[in-house]
Parts: C-alpha cells; sequence; structure tokens
C-alpha cells in the first residue's frame, strides 16, 4: 500500500464523517426550529411550555423542584436542561387544567410520563421505582 492510497481513504472518511455529523446536526437544529414555529392559536409549543412554567412556577416548593430533578437525573446532563423545562411545561399545563392550587406528587409524576417519549418508559419506571413511587394510579399512562 502506497501513501497517496492511504491518504485518499483517510480524506474519503473524514468527508463522510463531516457530513454525517452536518446531517444529525441538522436534524435537531430542524426539530428546534418546527417546535418554534406559530400553530393556529398563534403559539409555539416552546411559547406555551413557558407560559405553562411561568403560570405555575408560584405552586412549586423546594421538595417538588428537588423531586423534578431527581427524575431527570438520567437524562444525559446535555440535554438534562431542555427535558425538565419540557417535563416542568407539561406538570403545568396539568396542574393548570386541573385548577390546582398546589403542586402535589400526582401531578409532577403524571407530567413526567406525559412528557416522556413511549420509547424512553422503560427507563422512566425503573427511575420511578428507585423513588419508590407507586405505579399503579399511572399504569393507564404508560401502555
Amino acid at each position: 500500500m502506497n501513501t497517496p492510497f492511504l491518504l485518499s481513504i483517510f480524506y474519503q472518511f473524514f468527508w463522510v464523517l463531516l457530513i454525517s455529523l452536518m446531517a444529525i446536526g441538522g436534524y435537531f437544529m430542524f426539530r428546534k426550529f418546527l417546535k418554534s414555529l406559530p400553530k393556529a392559536d398563534g403559539k409555539s409549543e416552546l411559547d406555551w411550555q413557558n407560559h405553562y412554567i411561568q403560570k405555575t412556577l408560584h405552586l412549586w416548593n423546594s421538595d417538588q423542584k428537588l423531586l423534578l430533578n431527581d427524575l431527570v437525573s438520567p437524562v444525559p446532563e446535555l440535554f438534562r436542561d431542555v427535558a425538565k423545562q419540557k417535563i416542568a411545561g407539561k406538570i403545568g399545563e396539568i396542574a393548570l387544567q386541573h385548577h390546582a392550587s398546589k403542586m402535589t406528587e400526582a401531578y409532577i409524576i403524571e407530567g413526567y410520563i406525559l412528557a416522556t417519549p413511549k420509547r424512553d418508559h422503560k427507563w422512566l419506571i425503573q427511575t420511578l421505582k428507585k423513588k419508590n413511587i407507586d405505579l399503579k394510579p399511572y399504569e393507564h399512562l404508560l401502555d
């Protein structure tokens, strides 16, 4: 094997890797762009998420915030803030639907389950079991 041949293989590998990484990054940027587009009501998914968080922020106490932090701890650190914000938005939406005067563990668990993609429910169940949380009231959400 001669040096120019090895060099050309290296260049080909480099370009395939570069294009693949750019495509993956573009995919995630495009998903974020779609979430920021306004829907028929004039607000985007991210706008509604922030709205629910702001409307229910006063309902949270420190123990409930710690519970939320514990629930999102299995999420890789790079994505943890985004996951926590999405889950907190869903919890806020549920609390507002029930006209809650205070945040409860039931709202937190229900929002955590609903905001988590179905493909991740295996890890979600493991996390809830580690926290000794009874899953019976939430079985209908886990199907």
